[in-house]
């Protein structure tokens, strides 16, 4: 009885806090993008098709690894890359698919191109060419600096 009880309490702990640790392969390899037509909202821009794989991750919590980037001057926009600034995707190593936008519950204190492993929830984003196509809401990380 102690020996089931035992796997019943070992089985609980690692299914309450399942999240899945993903690689930026995983969000290159992830996408894909059609043109839209002149009729379209945004026309010119790419729509953005996920595959089934990150589909079924939207909403659940994930793990990526990457480098910390602050956007405007005043702090409060930030993002996730697999490149540091020097070569991020603006630059012309990679596309949009190779950052994250993060969204944090507080100011994180972390430098430019810190290196940074970022848990949250992940979403997708198919509608609006002038975010990111993917976002981490509710941000925790610890950087490896």
């Amino acid at each position: 009885m102690r020996f089931f009880i035992l796997i019943v309490l070992i089985w609980m702990g690692t299914t309450t806090y399942a999240q899945t640790s993903l690689d930026w392969s995983d969000l290159t390899g992830g996408i894909s993008f059609q043109a839209l037509s002149l009729e379209d909202p945004f026309p010119g821009f790419t729509k953005a098709k996920f595959s089934e794989s990150l589909t079924e991750l939207e909403g659940k919590e994930i793990v990526l690894t990457g480098y910390f980037l602050v956007l405007d001057g005043n702090q409060s926009v930030y993002m996730l890359s697999m490149n540091p600034m020097a070569s991020c995707f603006f630059c012309g190593n990679g596309g949009p698919e190779t950052v994250v936008g993060l969204q944090f519950t507080e100011k994180p204190p972390f430098k430019m191109d810190e290196l940074l492993s970022v848990n949250g929830i992940l979403r997708l984003n198919r509608h609006n060419p002038n975010q990111y196509y993917y976002r981490i809401e509710n941000a925790d990380a610890i950087s490896f600096n």
